[in-house]
């Protein structure tokens, strides 16, 4: 007997732009958008409470960071998809989310509860990392990777945990459970709870860090907040399972809201490629549609990358009690939930009204603007530190604030304008080009975007044998290249766009 499906009346232009979940979805929608904000909660304290580690740690600073992400994360990113593809044709998908789960929130209890508190215990001395550094110092950025080694696993699982719980188990599930119609609806409300969990993880890693202040001098501020931190993250951990094996039980079992035997979803992951990093370089080569895309989404890598590793490196010099540091952090990403939601809210029709050139121009001229602005201060600090002595602020402070203004404004316009032009880009394509071109730009685009800053960081550090501050007017200069480059590439990719839209609406 066939199920019927109830059709509810269309809601208002109005109503479906604030809420366009109908009624007799919300026993669906609500555990998946509470999944995604419990997930979303841990990462953003998780974030900020790597930075915290490494940035404030001894004999380290912002110079680790890129030496931390290529051959830390890089690598187990690697390994983690190589294990979860095998255990995946072992384990179900509900017991392979449990498990993964499992594992992470261990080891941050562990970290917070054992690891931190005996931190002096299993470290090398600090003069053996002085020696070392001493003795190579083209090298000296990688040693304290070695010195704090718990610090730097926390690092990377922390990293992981975004890229394995956000766009691999979380997206996953979503993309198999949700009907195309329901996703048209859905997926833009999980955007919204994306930014609401920033802003209360946010206010967590604020007040849990200011919490110093209530404690007596003899205490441990940071390994205090760290446990309530943490805490935190593994009760979240245990709500995102529970919920998730709520969906399992009471979900996935009615025919209302999940069709298991879906043959166009069957069909859509048949069709989809995966190409090698070899075959997505050759399509990019041989379609220039392709290769603007990609350079697009590059540069923005690139870019980012190579000015949040000097702006990390004005904020430990600015705050370099952890505590201090991890109650900015906290403020910074509640700022960047709040903003990244006016964004999204006040430029949705920036395209409609001014065409697609305009949507996308405009990160890039922020990102310019503000980096510009950023690198002044930090260039340029000595000349104009009398100017904003009258404000009541050093140069660095102000340097500080003008990054985490250029970072917040950044992604917001990321999220608000980048990543719906970019996608806009793909609908004129044929369905071929459509299909492969996008697997193509995240293999090379999304890959290399992460690491080429990285990899530009480490050549420099170990050319100079200097330090962050060192390398900035180099920075500034590669992230001028970068950008003019991303400029040039919308431009191409505009008159193209523009054209293909003018033929297939012919």
């Amino acid at each position: 007997m066939a199920i019927s499906k109830v059709q509810p009346a269309e809601f208002s232009p109005v109503r479906a732009a604030l809420w366009p979940i109908y009624a007799n979805e919300l026993k669906k929608f609500l555990p998946m958008g509470m999944i995604m904000f419990f997930i979303l909660f841990n990462y953003t304290i998780l974030r900020d409470v790597k930075d915290v580690l490494i940035m404030t740690a001894p004999n380290s600073g912002a110079g680790v960071l890129s030496f931390l992400k290529g051959w830390g994360v890089m690598p187990s990113a690697i390994l983690f998809v190589l294990l979860y593809t095998k255990l995946s044709n072992i384990v179900n998908r509900e017991r392979l989310f449990y498990g993964i789960v499992v594992v992470f929130i261990a080891f941050f209890g562990m970290f917070a509860f054992y690891l931190y508190p005996n931190r002096d215990l299993i470290h090398p001395s600090l003069e053996t990392i002085q020696t070392l550094q001493t003795a190579y110092p083209n090298f000296k950025w990688i040693f304290p990777i070695y010195g704090v080694w718990t610090y730097s696993l926390f690092y990377v699982l922390a990293e992981l945990w975004g890229s394995v719980m956000i766009s691999l188990l979380f997206w996953q599930f979503a993309n198999d459970i949700t009907r195309t119609e329901e996703a048209k609806r859905f997926y833009a409300m999980f955007g919204l709870i994306a930014n609401v969990a920033l802003i209360f993880s946010g206010t967590t890693v604020e007040y849990f860090s200011e919490i110093k202040d209530k404690l007596p001098p003899e205490v441990d501020a940071w390994g205090y907040s760290l446990n309530y931190m943490m805490g935190a993250v593994v009760l979240c951990g245990i709500a995102a399972i529970a919920l998730y094996w709520w969906v399992t039980e009471y979900i996935l079992t009615d025919p209302r809201f999940y069709d298991a035997a879906a043959p166009k979803n069957k069909k859509e992951k048949k069709d989809k490629p995966k190409l090698s990093v070899g075959d997505s370089f050759k399509l990019i080569f041989s379609s220039p549609y392709i290769g603007y895309i990609a350079i697009l989404v590059l540069a923005y890598g690139v870019s980012i990358n190579l000015i949040e590793v000097v702006w990390k490196d004005q904020l430990k010099q600015a705050f370099p009690n952890p505590n201090d540091y991890g109650a900015f952090m906290g403020k910074f990403s509640r700022a960047t939930g709040i903003v990244t939601m006016l964004l999204i809210w006040f430029t949705k029709g920036i395209v409609r009204k001014f065409g697609w050139f305009t949507g996308a121009i405009v990160t890039p001229a922020v990102l310019i603007i503000t980096g510009a602005l950023f690198f002044a201060f930090v260039l340029f600090k000595d000349e104009l530190t009398p100017l904003v002595a009258g404000f009541g602020l050093t140069a660095t402070l102000m340097a500080t604030y003008i990054g985490a203004a250029q970072n917040i404004l950044s992604k917001g316009t990321k999220y608000s304008n980048f990543d719906p032009t970019k996608e806009m880009a793909y609908i004129p394509l044929d369905q071929e080009l459509k299909v492969k071109g996008k697997a193509a730009v995240d293999v090379i685009g999304g890959r290399l975007g992460k690491a080429g800053g990285g990899y530009v960081q480490q050549g420099l550090l170990i050319a100079t044998a200097g330090d962050i501050m060192t390398i900035a007017p180099y920075l500034a200069g590669v992230v001028g290249i970068v950008v003019g480059a991303w400029v040039i590439a919308v431009k191409g990719l505009s008159a193209r766009y523009n054209a293909l839209v003018k033929k297939t609406s012919a």
